[in-house]
């Protein structure tokens, strides 16, 4: 064996050592990330005249899915037939995009900051079974509240908010209302 070959498995193996013991960065600030959202909401209303959110790109991913296995009953349902119904693809819409690229952004994100991995957060005393139930109660209630509500807290709060919508600042003190009012009761999962 050459010399050369033992420095490559070694090398190999010191850039596998370097990986698994990235250590995470802070957070950014707060208020930095405020103003960098603010920023990308302008933006968004400035290049493609919508504002953000994400309920809706669910919806027509959902949309897309049905058209697939029951396209008759696309054709038949109002709501469904404004995004799917005949010829058109659900798909084919700026928010859909918009999901994407989010998805995208948090996983460089997440990376590049050294916080890239799977783990599931929760309380000292919940089991992650449990933890995942709850999230998967939460978000089944917070999707059908979005569609309900007409947008997601992303495009109720930030881009209602933004043009002064008075169902969408409703909205916000209702979804901090409600978030209060359920603390206490369920404070034990994450104590």
């Amino acid at each position: 064996m050459t010399t050369q070959s033992l420095a490559k498995p070694a090398a190999k193996e010191k850039a596998k050592a370097g990986a698994k013991t990235r250590t995470a960065r802070d957070y950014a600030n707060p208020y930095l990330g405020g103003i960098l959202l603010g920023l990308v909401l302008f933006a968004s209303f400035f290049l493609t005249g919508n504002g953000l959110g994400a309920s809706g790109g669910m919806n027509r991913l959902v949309a897309f899915l049905q058209d697939l296995v029951a396209p008759e009953h696309v054709d038949r349902v109002p709501y469904l037939l404004e995004m799917a119904g005949g010829n058109r693809n659900p798909l084919d819409n700026w928010v859909v995009f918009a999901i994407f690229g989010t998805v995208l952004g948090g996983f460089v994100s997440g990376w590049r900051n050294g916080r890239f991995k799977f783990e599931t957060n929760r309380g000292p005393q919940v089991p992650v079974r449990m933890r995942w139930v709850m999230a998967f109660i939460g978000g089944s209630l917070m999707g059908y509240g979005a569609r309900f509500a007409r947008g997601c807290t992303s495009g109720q709060a930030l881009s209602g908010g933004a043009v002064l919508s008075v169902g969408s600042w409703a909205f916000m003190f209702a979804v901090f209302g409600g978030a209060y009012a359920l603390a206490y009761f369920l404070r034990r999962f994450w104590n």
